[in-house]
C-alpha cells in the first residue's frame, strides 16, 4: 500500500497546475456604478443609478468560459436626481420594491467575443427571471493582482419583467456597470 500512495501522490502533484482554480473578486462598491438610461417621449432620456448592490465574480484564468458572476441590486436605492419621479419608480407599477426589495443577475454562460465576453444568465427583476446577455469589457488587472476591472453593457426590455406602467417610457432600458473588483 505504501509503494501505491508515492505515485499517486506523485502524480496529484503533477497535475495540481491544470486544475483550474477560480479566483474569487467582490464588487466594490466605491468605485462600481451601475447606470441606466430610458428614452421618455420618444427624443429624451431619464438616467439613474442603482446606489446599494453586491456580488462577486469568480474568474478562471486558465478557462474564462468557466468564470461566473453573481450580483445582487436593491431596487429601492434607485436614483434618478428626482425624490418624486425615484418613488414613482420604486412603486408597484414600476419596480414594487417593497414586494420584491431585491433584483439579482447569476450567470450561466460565459463566452468570449472577440477581445470582449458574452455572459448570458438568469435576471430576475419583480420576480421575474428571464435570459439576460451582458457584454463585458474586461476582466483587466488594474494597478495589481489584487484588483480587476471591467465595463458591462446590457439591453433590458422593462415589459419582459412586468415593469409596464406608463406608456410614455420606451420598453428598451441600457444598462451600464464600471467595476473594479477586489481579490476576497
Amino acid at each position: 500500500m505504501k509503494h501505491l500512495f508515492i505515485p499517486i501522490f506523485t502524480l496529484a502533484l503533477t497535475l495540481m497546475p491544470f486544475a483550474a482554480v477560480a479566483t474569487t473578486y467582490t464588487i466594490a462598491p466605491g468605485n462600481t456604478t451601475i447606470q441606466f438610461k430610458a428614452k421618455i417621449f420618444r427624443i429624451m432620456s431619464v438616467k439613474g443609478a442603482f446606489e446599494k448592490f453586491k456580488g462577486t465574480v469568480d474568474v478562471d484564468e486558465a478557462d474564462i468560459t468557466k468564470s461566473k458572476v453573481e450580483v445582487s441590486i436593491d431596487a429601492a436605492s434607485i436614483n434618478t436626481g428626482n425624490d418624486m419621479r425615484d418613488d414613482d419608480l420604486r412603486s408597484p407599477g414600476f419596480l414594487d420594491a417593497a414586494k420584491f426589495p431585491t433584483m439579482t443577475f447569476v450567470s450561466t454562460r460565459v463566452e468570449t467575443l472577440g477581445a470582449k465576453l458574452k455572459v448570458t444568465g438568469n435576471l430576475t427583476i419583480k420576480g421575474v427571471t428571464k435570459e439576460a446577455v451582458l457584454i463585458v469589457d474586461g476582466p483587466d488587472s488594474l494597478h495589481d493582482k489584487l484588483n480587476q476591472g471591467a465595463s458591462v453593457t446590457a439591453t433590458v426590455n422593462r415589459q419582459d419583467f412586468g415593469v409596464s406602467a406608463d406608456a410614455v417610457i420606451g420598453d428598451e432600458v441600457a444598462v451600464t456597470i464600471t467595476t473594479a473588483l477586489g481579490k476576497q
